[in-house]
């Protein structure tokens, strides 16, 4: 999710670094967890823990246990399970936790641009990042039905965070009548930012899990088509 397949990204949950971006936060107010509330500042120090060394052994590429992870913390699996809940509401929080330093990333990325373009770039920024993840194309590897459980369906916060973040976007840069110039005329046709912001989603998914959706490679080259021609934006080959 970082721009380098050898960086680390930065650990979010109210952390300093992405407190003057307001794309960081919008996810997480709007889908707040239990265990996103304990990992507040100072509000749990134990699910913090716990947390951080789930985090670390993500990112390092290892699968996600509840048991060597509790071994690890020096409490039995009870003591982790009562600190942070279950193993996907675990997940859940660090698969977002990497998602907001990415966004935040591709935020600063588009940073001189405006309007629909900067979404589209935005989005195909966020994408790229992901895809080029190795540690992401890991888990994607390793757990393919819990990865899209967890990713791409409202079982789980995850989704309900990226569309309220693409909605956000689609507000701060669109507006609240996206496309709607001409309407009145009869001579065009409006969307409003829920629905733009639910295909976005849709776009987004389809070419980040290609190879677990399709069979197809994943490509941030075929998501930006995609999300230029949704977002009317020219092409960048016009």
């Amino acid at each position: 999710m970082p721009d380098s397949a050898t960086s680390t990204p930065t650990a979010t949950h109210g952390d300093p670094p992405h407190d003057d971006a307001p794309i960081a936060s919008v996810g997480l107010e709007a889908a707040p967890t239990p265990l996103s509330l304990r990992l507040l500042p100072g509000a749990h120090a134990d699910a913090r823990r716990a947390f951080d060394a789930a985090r670390e052994t993500f990112v390092a590429g290892r699968r996600l246990d509840m048991g060597p992870l509790a071994t690890s913390l020096g409490v039995d699996r009870t003591s982790v399970f009562r600190w942070v809940g279950n193993r996907d509401a675990l997940l859940t929080e660090v698969l977002w936790s990497l998602a907001v330093p990415t966004l935040v990333q591709a935020d600063r990325a588009t940073a001189a641009e405006h309007g629909a373009e900067r979404v589209a770039d935005l989005l195909t920024h966020f994408a790229g990042d992901l895809i080029a993840a190795p540690y992401f194309r890991e888990f994607l590897a390793r757990e393919p039905a819990r990865a899209l459980r967890l990713l791409t369906t409202k079982a789980s916060p995850i989704q309900h965070r990226f569309l309220a973040t693409c909605e956000w976007l689609v507000r701060t840069h669109l507006g609240d009548t996206p496309f709607a110039d001409g309407v009145d005329s009869g001579t065009g046709s409006g969307i409003d930012p829920a629905s733009l912001a639910y295909l976005l989603v849709r776009v987004s998914e389809s070419f980040t899990y290609a190879d677990l959706i399709t069979g197809e490679t994943p490509e941030a080259d075929r998501a930006a088509v995609a999300f230029r021609h949704l977002l009317r934006v020219p092409s960048t080959s016009a």
